[in-house]
């Protein structure tokens, strides 16, 4: 695989975010927009620094054309964190991730994202009576359980961007033991 010969390879320091301040490292917002910031500019410098032959190859299209989505597609998170509109249950979720990739835990950073993506509802999804009877298992279906991103097109689009940067961090983390790593098959 070309491209992933081509890749950086991050140490452990150099992946540390810069020094922060106790209140800047608990400002959830702030957090995740510079953590996913970050990694869309180690991989834009990725791309760029491919040789030109790599570039022209139909892959080497395509990764450029999955960097440029994922930028498009997450702009709106960004915006949401900026102005710290983003929904409660939904940031905490996302600083989650943030938190296991930084410590290079991927596979619970990848269990977060699924908590968010599809959610831990009791099936089946969006039917909360069916019967006349009242169910034991009814108290189950609530808001905490229920997953995010069938909200709305804008959220999928974000959360899909959300796991190509986990993906990325994850392959440009060499110094991370692989039983930490989500193995995609």
């Amino acid at each position: 695989d070309t491209l992933a010969t081509t890749a950086t390879t991050i140490t452990e320091e150099q992946h540390q975010p810069e020094e922060l301040t106790q209140e800047e490292q608990n400002d959830k917002p702030k957090r995740i927009y510079r953590y996913f910031k970050s990694l869309l500019r180690q991989w834009e410098a990725e791309l760029n620094s491919r040789p030109d032959a790599i570039k022209r190859t139909m892959a080497g299209k395509n990764e450029t054309k999955t960097l440029k989505q994922c930028k498009d597609y997450i702009r709106p998170l960004f915006t949401l964190c900026k102005r710290r509109e983003i929904e409660e249950s939904l940031q905490n979720h996302l600083f989650k991730i943030v938190l296991y990739c930084e410590q290079g835990e991927f596979v619970k950073a990848h269990d977060a994202y699924l908590d968010v993506a599809i959610g831990r509802a009791a099936w089946p999804i969006g039917v909360t009576m069916v019967g006349i009877h009242a169910r034991s298992g009814r108290a189950k279906i609530e808001s905490a359980n229920v997953a995010h991103v069938m909200n709305s097109e804008l959220q999928r689009k974000y959360l899909t961007s959300v796991k190509r940067l986990m993906s990325f961090a994850q392959r440009v983390r060499v110094d991370v033991d692989p039983s930490k790593k989500v193995v995609n098959l």
